[in-house]
């Protein structure tokens, strides 16, 4: 049942003036939500951390929001901490609240003057999420995509977590709480500066610290902080490079000297061996001609292969110089890339920077060997190797052939003829006729294993000599003969009669028999030339001179008559 009688005029002020208290304290406690205010830690429970901030109940809040990225919380009870009243009360009575959202709010105040400034501002990477990392900006969390990290792209971030970076904030929004900083605009910047700063004292001949930023075919490009230089792949190294990544990696931090500053184009050109030794000062004193040396093949092209003596001298053994015996070989079928191998030393040009090596030089000459072995004039044994239109190569000691030429296969048969007895893989005896060690040439001979029959025949004839011959052909423009004792010889058809109607050929059959006088002994050709014509001439003349002349009145007829009886008298006597 209600009371509706009125009260005495003290208590109703008393309970008037209590309502508007209790309205004003409601009205004061419901404006401290959504608010910060500072409270004092009352005590440490666990992980819980009490703070009285002035209301009826203390409030509770996790430990770990008190804790800083990458460092440890330190509070003590009696510590002033500011907090932010989320609701005045929960289901237990308890008052919400929060230390994060305290410095979120804090943060967001100062991150909004600073991104209205166009200001940097500091933060801490603690965490990885899908496409970047998460930073903390004194109490706010912000997105930093993976592609404002850094200039370049960034394989491993795990050095960067925990530690302090200055950031620039791109995009802010606090109604859905999204923050964007960026780290490579900050580097950007400062790269500017730097590039600037650089290119103001830059010099030819300065040694710089970079980066390799990019490699290609030809060289790397080497960031020197805010410009690029061209490493090209020649200045890497003194000793040979074929690409550059045999001796730099991307990322990798390398020392350079700059060989060429144009400031024009402001185009940089940088080298690495120019800070070494260079190793050919000195080179002819080191590698005299004609010494031997050990050397590692780095090369092989179609005209010789690289040796490198040592890191940053090489010379080249031309495909000439590989094989005494191996001809129009590729020198990728005598030596390989990588093998070790001993060269001599030809010649030296340190202006030219370029050594002519040789391989072959460094075993004996074979043609100097068969030399020594077989002198001119005597037999060797050999296989028939190949047989051409000049003659047949045989297969010699030392992996070298020698030449029997057509000339030398027969001494009484065309060599075209004699070629014919011979096959491919025939087993022959020769005589070693001549060795040429400058042009690699050796001589051979089959006939020469026998006495050449021309010179036993025609050893004991003599020019002006008659002799009988046989007719062994009859040629249109002469008689093939042969003497007694075998020798080749030939009359000319103008030599066959004095009387020019008595020189025809048809007069004459093979075998027939007749005397005629030697005019010439040719040993080269092995032949003879001789003349009835010069026979009857020289008879006609000694006939002349034994029985007198036609002045004396004695006829040619009576004169040739006693001649011919005088001749035929002396044949009688014989």
């Amino acid at each position: 049942m209600i009371n509706t009688s009125p009260a005495p005029e003290k208590d109703v002020m008393s309970d008037e003036n209590f309502e508007s208290l209790l309205a004003d304290s409601f009205i004061a406690q419901d404006g401290l939500e959504g608010s910060v205010v500072k409270g004092r830690i009352t005590s440490i429970e666990g992980d819980q951390v009490l703070i009285d901030v002035g209301l009826k109940s203390d409030g509770r809040i996790a430990l770990k929001e008190f804790a800083q990225p990458g460092q440890e919380t330190e509070l003590s009870v009696g510590d002033v901490v500011e907090v932010y009243i989320d609701r005045m009360e929960n289901a237990l009575g308890e008052v919400v609240i929060s230390r994060e959202r305290a410095r979120r709010e804090e943060a967001w105040t100062q991150l909004e003057q600073a991104f209205k400034g166009a200001e940097r501002v500091n933060g801490v990477i603690f965490g990885r999420v899908k496409g970047g990392c998460t930073v903390d900006l004194q109490g706010a969390v912000a997105f930093l995509p993976g592609s404002q990290i850094d200039i370049r792209p960034v394989r491993d971030i795990t050095p960067l977590i925990g530690t302090t970076q200055p950031f620039q904030i791109l995009k802010m929004d606090k109604r859905r709480g999204n923050i964007v900083v960026s780290r490579r605009a900050v580097l950007e910047e400062s790269r500017a500066e730097a590039r600037k700063e650089l290119i103001e004292n830059l010099k030819e001949g300065q040694i710089l610290e970079g980066v390799v930023k990019n490699i290609t075919d030809y060289g790397a490009f080497v960031d020197l902080g805010g410009v690029d230089g061209l490493l090209h792949v020649t200045d890497i190294s003194w000793r040979r490079i074929n690409h550059p990544t045999e001796a730099l990696t991307i990322g990798q931090s390398v020392r350079v000297v700059v060989t060429r500053f144009n400031r024009e184009t402001q185009r940089i050109s940088l080298g690495m061996k120019q800070l070494e030794a260079d190793p050919w000062e000195g080179v002819e004193v080191k590698y005299p001609v004609g010494v031997k040396f050990a050397g590692r093949v780095t090369n092989i092209t179609d005209y010789g292969a690289f040796v490198e003596l040592e890191p940053g001298v090489e010379g080249l053994v031309h495909v000439s110089e590989m094989s005494w015996t191996k001809k129009n070989v590729h020198p990728g079928k005598i030596v390989s890339t990588s093998q070790e191998i001993e060269v001599m030393v030809l010649d030296v040009d340190s202006q030219k920077r370029r050594i002519s090596l040789g391989l072959k030089q460094v075993a004996d000459n074979p043609w100097d060997t068969f030399l020594d072995r077989h002198p001119v004039g005597s037999s060797i044994e050999g296989e028939v190797k190949n047989i051409t239109e000049f003659g047949l190569f045989v297969g010699l000691d030392g992996d070298i052939d020698g030449l029997v030429h057509l000339s030398d296969l027969d001494w009484s048969r065309p060599g075209e003829e004699a070629l014919k007895d011979f096959r491919k893989g025939d087993m022959v005896k020769a005589v070693v006729l001549d060795v040429d060690v400058d042009k690699e040439r050796i001589s051979l001979g089959i006939k020469q294993l026998d006495k050449d029959p021309f010179t036993e025949a025609t050893q004991d004839l003599r020019r002006g000599q008659t002799v009988t011959c046989t007719v062994t052909k009859v040629v249109e423009n002469g008689l093939e003969v042969s003497t007694a004792d075998g020798a080749k010889g030939f009359i000319r058809k103008s030599e066959i009669a004095r009387d020019r109607q008595d020189q025809r050929t048809e007069r004459y059959n093979e075998g027939d028999k007749f005397d005629a006088l030697i005019t010439n002994i040719d040993r080269s050709s092995r032949k003879l030339t001789l003349s009835i014509k010069g026979l009857e001439m020289a008879e006609e003349k000694k006939a002349m001179a034994e029985f007198g002349s036609s002045d004396s009145g004695a006829s040619l007829g009576d004169i040739l008559g006693a001649a011919l009886r005088e001749r035929e008298k002396t044949q009688a006597d014989d």
